[in-house]
C-alpha cells in the first residue's frame, strides 16, 4: 500500500495545495506521526497526477516559477475516502534502536547503563515539551465536527505516548539503581 499517497491525497481532500504546501504540512502538522521529504512527495504527485487522482493549475508566482496547485479529481475522493473507511490489521511494532539497546544493555558497566536511560529520558522530555507547545495552537478541545479535530487526536496521542514512554523509562531508572 502506498500510504504516502493516502497522506497526500488526505491534504489535498482538506484544500487544494502545492507541492510547497504539502512540504510544510509534513514538517509542521504531520511530523508527529508521519514524515516525508522532497525527494518522495513530488514523484508520489507525479504519479497521482498520471493516474487521474488530482489535477492542477498553475499559479503565477512573482518570486520564481509558476508552482502547481494541486486538487482531488472526483476519481481521487472517491479512493481517499474508500481507503478511509477501509479496515486494516495492526502494524507490527516498530523498530526502535534504544528498545534494542536496553534489552542488550545487561553488556554495559552499570554508570553507562543508567546514563543511557537518563539520557534517553531528557530527550523524551524535550519532545513532550515540545508537544505541550503545539497544544497551545488549539484555544479550545476541538468539537469533531471541526477541521483541526483530528490534529488535535494525534497531537493528545503523541504527547499521552511521551508521558508514557518517559514513565517507562523513569521506572528503569529506579529499577536500576535499587
Amino acid at each position: 500500500m502506498r500510504t504516502l499517497k493516502y497522506a497526500i491525497l488526505g491534504m489535498i481532500h482538506q484544500k487544494p495545495m502545492t507541492g510547497y504546501d504539502l512540504m510544510q504540512e509534513f514538517e509542521s502538522t504531520l511530523n508527529e506521526f508521519w514524515s516525508a521529504n522532497h525527494s518522495q512527495i513530488y514523484p508520489e504527485l507525479k504519479k497521482l497526477t498520471k493516474e487521474g487522482s488530482i489535477t492542477y493549475i498553475l499559479q503565477q508566482s512573482d518570486k520564481g516559477p509558476d508552482s502547481k496547485l494541486y486538487s482531488l479529481t472526483e476519481a481521487g475522493e472517491k479512493d481517499f475516502l474508500e481507503w478511509l473507511n477501509d479496515d486494516e490489521d495492526i502494524i507490527k511494532t516498530p523498530k526502535d534502536p534504544f528498545r534494542l539497546r536496553v534489552f542488550f544493555s545487561k553488556s554495559m558497566n552499570e554508570e553507562d547503563r543508567l546514563d543511557l536511560f537518563m539520557d534517553h529520558r531528557l530527550k523524551h522530555r524535550k519532545r513532550l515539551k515540545h508537544l505541550q507547545k503545539q497544544l497551545k495552537k488549539f484555544t479550545h478541545v476541538p468539537i469533531k465536527e471541526e477541521e483541526v479535530f483530528g490534529d488535535y487526536l494525534v497531537l493528545m496521542s503523541a504527547i499521552m505516548r511521551e508521558e508514557s514512554t518517559i514513565a517507562w523509562i523513569e521506572k528503569c531508572i529506579e529499577l536500576l539503581k535499587e
